[in-house]
């Protein structure tokens, strides 16, 4: 019993330590929100998974050939083809800036999602080795990284809104949909569409969030277990962690795959009128 009261503390402390960013001011965030502490890590590992995206993908287009294809452009041309297949069901209208809009989508958040398989200690030991003693290496796991992409779409919806409808068109839409043209229900209307507009902002990047937050757990709770210097745990940490990394592949592809596919739902419903 005494044992693990003693181990208890240990452990709780490895997650929090695990949870804790890499921050601009050297501290821990103690308020709800306070916009002057920036989260380095986030931003530095979102930074890195879209240079490291682009160069995989520029030299794919400069390998690409007429003849047969070598695995990496055979990748890239049934990804770019699943891409517009899809906007060109969901988005009626010019898609030739939302096609690439919605393949970059997918491809960085699989990669920002893929840097969960890293050895969960690995990365943040080799900080260490640099005195940087705090570092979470995946940024969907970070509400602010997964909120802030979020709300570039949120950006793009409000630009193809303006775009296709016209500005005094989409003020027109905003006060008379959905429950229709009346002076009385205008303030009702405008109401229900700033709702609509912050909900699917929300639950877009809360979604990302929530998943990849669950899986970092999850990894790290394994690692724990690996942690109890005893046959049983190093057998039971093996196990587990390659039973989770197999069923989290899963997780990292459709997570990117969901907030692609809503990314052309919400910028396709700007294309549509009430």
């Amino acid at each position: 019993m005494s044992s693990s009261t003693e181990n208890a503390p240990a452990a709780g402390d490895y997650i929090v330590h695990h949870l804790t960013h890499l921050t601009n001011t050297g501290h821990k965030q103690t308020a709800v929100i306070d916009w002057t502490i920036i989260n380095v890590d986030t931003l530095f590992w979102s930074v890195s998974m879209g240079v490291l995206a682009i160069i995989i993908m520029v030299i794919a287009a400069r390998r690409a050939t007429s003849g047969v294809p070598g695995r990496l452009q055979g990748a890239v041309e049934m990804l770019v083809e699943m891409v517009e297949t899809q906007s060109k069901a969901i988005v009626h209208g010019d898609r030739r800036f939302i096609a690439p809009v919605a393949l970059t989508v997918f491809v960085w958040i699989l990669f920002m999602n893929a840097l969960d398989f890293l050895p969960v200690d690995l990365l943040p030991r080799i900080a260490e080795l640099f005195g940087v003693h705090y570092q979470r290496i995946v940024p969907t796991a970070d509400l602010n990284g997964a909120l802030g992409m979020s709300l570039g779409v949120l950006l793009l919806c409000l630009y193809y809104n303006i775009k296709i409808k016209g500005f005094g068109g989409w003020v027109h839409e905003l006060f008379t949909a959905p429950f229709g043209n009346h002076p009385l229900l205008y303030p009702v209307n405008f109401v229900m569409q700033m709702i609509e507009f912050i909900a699917k902002t929300v639950s877009h990047g809360m979604r990302l969030f929530g998943n990849m937050y669950a899986g970092e757990l999850v990894f790290m709770l394994i690692a724990l277990m690996g942690s109890t210097a005893t046959a049983l745990g190093f057998f039971g940490h093996v196990v587990a962690g390659s039973i989770w990394a197999i069923f989290h592949i899963l997780i990292v592809v459709l997570q990117a795959f969901i907030f692609m596919m809503l990314t052309l739902v919400y910028i396709g419903q700007a294309h549509e009128s009430h």
